[in-house]
């Protein structure tokens, strides 16, 4: 057996190099690259690593451990989950900085790979710099923490054990059920220990991405309850993108006549134009989609993990013979609802299952039911894309109007509502351009309201909403599509809490486009507070007043001089002309633009025949909350139970 003496970062390097998937027979690099901010805890092991011997491994300098984490995640997001960019920190916060995005990848079922530091396996210099002490056990250290949200996690205390940890890493990443973030800890002393690996553990290794196949009880319990529906309604989830399956459920949905509506990560998929798309459904779904979910005897559900805001907390199916199919990869997703499960491939099962129905010569019963909600709906669309500030305006969202509108207009100068600019938009980015989204108000708006017909072009993180995700996420989908125009579309909120990748896209000369919807507020918050009759406290970015309160003027920001300080093109915007010409101008640049859209607050959608569970005080002073404490119980009396 012939053997190669190196440090265990340097094998880990190594190994990365020489990982590929192969789907439908099409083999990939898996690992791009390594993301990492080097501190005490890695820069003299991996960073020795990378700097020594990189391979074929892309090196990424972060500014912010989350945000660089939450760009890998993108980027594997853009690629279908078949390339992955790696991330490495130093121990302590460095290390914690990447929980939270290793939660939202374990929940989206995107694969993360990282590597945080870790305090000294042989323990001789403790307590080391930012270690946490703990009394009850020596071996807890800070990268315990990811164990919660992680798919995998394991901690090499010796340099052989990477061998082990790295196959089972590559396992997990590579899965299609079971994938997420995975996380190695590597104390910083053991990253630097030699060993003679064995070289057959560097060779290539080319990991098979399986299409499942169904089992014939499951289909035949699938085809049993479709064939005896009327009218059913499909789910198109983030499976579908994920499987490349778009156009097999588009034809399956053509040939039956069965509407499809679409999740949040299953949106662009399908094309919006087919004639069977309903658009986003659930609680930040448009009123097409709501309408046919509450008379639809079944739903099957297609790579969905058929979550609250998806199902509008188990309320939206209200046919009381409701049933429920479900096609997913991962068994613990497929059996939600009772559902009848099919734990498959999505484009494997939907062309098996296409077969049953044609040979069964069955269609759905609907007449016009279908293009009656689309109209209503595009009727809809109309007057939002129309939404204007002027002295008939009335506010799409009452709660709360009376004192935060005016105040805005009078400060900020701004006639610009929510629903209007994302119309402008759609009508003036290019078609194939990717948007980026993440929370706030403005994933609801652009479920609704977004529409496409190219794949892979609606890039929204909801099964999280993290804060501060939508730049970093802008730089990952770029980075996995150069080619392509890339908009961040985020609140003011989001991009308070974090931005700092804007930096590294400057740096590696990857233009992003950021629109920076500015409301002064945590807008979508403050709706659901004042909208359940609460007072509003804590939502909006005012100064402190003489009485304490956080009622005074609101707080102003130029994010375009911040932009601009970093080295960005920037725009303002307070007009929708102003906006227009803004867009077209940043497709004419060649580096990375920000635009500051000064927009009205209450102006974003709201409603569309949904619901939310949210825990309304059940004890108040207030009437309204009391009201609103009623509406919740009857809502609840009407919803599924589990």
């Amino acid at each position: 057996m012939k053997t190669i003496r190196m440090t265990m970062a340097q094998a880990v390097i190594r190994f990365l190099d020489n990982q590929y998937v192969l789907f439908d027979g099409n083999e990939t690099k898996f690992v791009e690259g390594v993301a990492t901010i080097f501190g005490h805890g890695n820069v003299l092991g991996l960073g020795q690593a990378l700097g020594e011997n990189p391979g074929a491994l892309r090196y990424f300098q972060g500014k912010n451990e989350q945000g660089m984490a939450n760009m890998a995640m993108a980027f594997a997001r853009q690629n279908n989950r078949r390339k992955i960019i790696a991330c490495s920190s130093s121990i302590g916060p460095g290390a914690t900085n990447m929980i939270t995005a290793a939660a939202c990848a374990t929940v989206n079922a995107i694969p993360l790979l990282l590597f945080p530091s870790d305090t000294f396996a042989c323990r001789q210099p403790d307590p080391v710099l930012q270690q946490v002490e703990q009394e009850t056990s020596l071996a807890l250290t800070t990268t315990d923490s990811f164990r919660a949200v992680c798919a995998y996690w394991d901690r090499v205390q010796r340099p052989e054990q990477i061998m082990s940890a790295l196959i089972q890493a590559m396992r997990v990443l590579t899965d299609p059920a079971k994938t997420g973030a995975v996380c190695i800890a590597l104390p910083q002393d053991v990253q630097a220990e030699s060993y003679d690996y064995p070289d057959y553990f560097f060779q290539k290794r080319v990991h098979l991405i399986p299409r499942c196949a169904p089992t014939e009880e499951e289909l035949s319990c699938a085809e049993k309850i479709i064939k005896n529906a009327k009218y059913p309604l499909l789910i198109c989830g983030g499976g579908v993108k994920y499987s490349e399956a778009g156009a097999s459920l588009e034809k399956l949905c053509t040939d039956f006549a069965i509407p499809f509506a679409e999740t949040q990560a299953g949106k662009s998929a399908c094309s919006s134009s087919s004639a069977y798309c309903v658009g986003g459904i659930g609680t930040t779904g448009n009123l097409a989609a709501n309408m046919l979910a509450a008379r639809a005897d079944v739903v099957i559900a297609v790579g969905s993990r058929l979550s609250d805001f998806t199902t509008a907390s188990k309320w939206l199916f209200q046919n009381p013979e409701v049933q429920f199919v479900s096609i997913n990869v991962s068994r613990f997703h497929a059996i939600k609802l009772d559902s009848c499960s099919v734990v498959a491939d999505a484009r494997t099962a939907i062309e098996l299952l296409s077969v049953r129905l044609k040979k069964a010569q069955w269609s759905s019963a609907y007449t016009t039911e279908i293009a009656d909600a689309q109209n209503a709906w595009r009727n809809e669309m109309t007057r939002l894309a129309a939404y204007r500030y002027d002295e008939h305006f009335i506010p799409l969202i009452a709660a709360g109007t009376k004192e935060c509108i005016p105040d805005f207009v009078e400060q900020f100068g701004s006639t610009i509502t929510q629903t209007a600019a994302v119309c402008c938009i759609r009508n003036v980015i290019a078609r194939d351009a990717i948007v980026v989204g993440a929370a706030g108000s403005l994933p609801g708006d652009l479920q609704r309201m977004w529409t496409t017909d190219v794949k892979d072009s609606y890039h929204m993180e909801y099964g999280y909403s993290l804060m501060g995700y939508e730049i970093a996420g802008a730089l990952g989908a770029k980075l996995a599509q150069p080619e392509r125009e890339v908009y961040a579309l985020c609140g003011d909120g989001s991009f308070y809490m974090l931005h700092s990748e804007l930096l590294t896209a400057l740096q590696e000369h990857a233009k992003i486009n950021i629109l920076l919807f500015d409301n002064a507020s945590f807008g979508c918050i403050n709706n659901l507070e004042m909208g359940n009759g609460g007072e509003n406290i804590g939502t909006e970015f005012r100064y402190r007043n003489a009485d304490g309160t956080h009622s005074g003027q609101f707080m102003q920001t130029d994010f375009a001089k911040i932009a601009e300080g970093y080295g960005a093109k920037s725009y303002s915007a307070k007009t929708l002309e102003e906006l227009e010409a803004a867009l077209e101008d940043s497709k004419r640049q060649t580096r990375s633009t920000l635009i500051d859209i000064k927009v009205l607050p209450k102006t974003m959608t709201d409603g569309y025949n949904s619901w939310w569970h949210v825990g309304v005080a059940s004890t108040s002073k207030s009437d309204a909350v009391a009201k609103a404490y009623e509406a919740q119980l009857a809502h609840r009396n009407q919803a599924r139970k589990y």
